[in-house]
């Protein structure tokens, strides 16, 4: 649905709110003292605990803003300052700040361990900051960053009828907003604010399944094919083979082309060969010796000739 401005356009309107006169960020580091703070009876055991009974290197605290007055103007006092060659008046503001400071420790293995809750502790410091604060106005304070750390830490061991006491300095660090603000009505034309457009609700995901795999599940065991090696015949039956035919074959044409006598003699190298090659395929050894009778009828028939 698309929003459309209020008929009218834009109207000359009068709004209340607050003007800020001055604004400043201050940081503020100090100490703080604790001395006798008793230690509290265990919540598990229900007995009264001891320095024996805490580790003294694991108090730690923590600070917060106090429940009630955790900031009060105390006076604003005006004074004339000199600012760029101008004289301004401004006032310096006294404030106090109050807080709590809890502090915290760690029982020893014995007694189960765990973290335990001291005591707690208030404690107010005062602060002065030079503001543009005419009377009427309100200080705000507001902290970006409150906290504290343990600087030392010792405990003192009571009597059978005292109880043991922690003594301990705490650094405390705050960094601080402080303006000084006063409630005004202006006047200004703007247009009315109009609400934005409602986001779709995304839908809910579809169901989704890992990918499976047919080839081998569920379509039954899988045809594995393996590749036959190739018979190499032996390079020594080929060579006999090669010596048997080529010595006829070169002695042939030359004896056609003389007379039909010298063809009957072609005829009988040729059944000669024949029988070679059936040798051939017996044993190498006999292979090789068929090789001379060959060789003397090459010789008879070139005396024939």
């Amino acid at each position: 649905m698309a929003i459309n401005h209020i008929t009218g356009g834009q109207e000359l309107l009068c709004v209340n709110t607050e003007k800020v006169y001055d604004w400043v960020l201050n940081e503020a580091t100090f100490d703080l003292n604790i001395d006798g703070l008793e230690l509290p009876i265990n919540t598990v055991t229900g007995a009264q605990l001891e320095c024996d009974d805490i580790d003294l290197d694991t108090v730690t605290c923590e600070v917060i803003p106090a429940e009630e007055d955790s900031i009060v103007v105390l006076d604003r006092e005006d004074q004339v300052f000199i600012i760029d060659g101008e004289e301004v008046t401004l006032q310096v503001v006294n404030i106090r700040k109050s807080f709590d400071v809890i502090v915290y420790a760690q029982l020893i293995p014995e007694l189960g361990g765990g973290s335990i809750e001291i005591g707690a502790v208030t404690f107010s410091r005062c602060e002065q900051v030079i503001l543009c604060a005419p009377e009427g106005t309100d200080i705000n304070v507001s902290y970006t960053d409150l906290n504290c750390f343990v600087c030392s830490v010792n405990c003192d061991t009571g009597t059978t009828t005292e109880i043991d006491e922690l003594n301990l300095a705490i650094t405390v660090r705050i960094c601080q907003s402080i303006q000084s603000t006063h409630e005004v009505t202006i006047e200004l034309e703007a247009d009315f604010c109009q609400p934005r457009d409602m986001l779709p609700v995304p839908p809910c995901p579809s169901p989704t399944i890992p990918a499976q795999c047919p080839v081998i599940f569920p379509n039954g065991e899988p045809e594995i094919s393996k590749k036959k090696k190739k018979h190499v015949p032996s390079k020594k039956k080929s060579f006999g083979v090669m010596n048997t035919e080529q010595q006829p074959v070169e002695e042939t044409p030359h004896i056609v082309q003389e007379t039909n006598e010298i063809t009957a003699v072609e005829e009988e190298p040729q059944e000669q060969t024949n029988q070679e090659l059936v040798l051939n395929e017996e044993p190498l050894n006999e292979a090789t010796h068929s090789e001379d009778p060959t060789n003397e009828e090459a010789t008879e028939t070139k005396g024939e000739e």
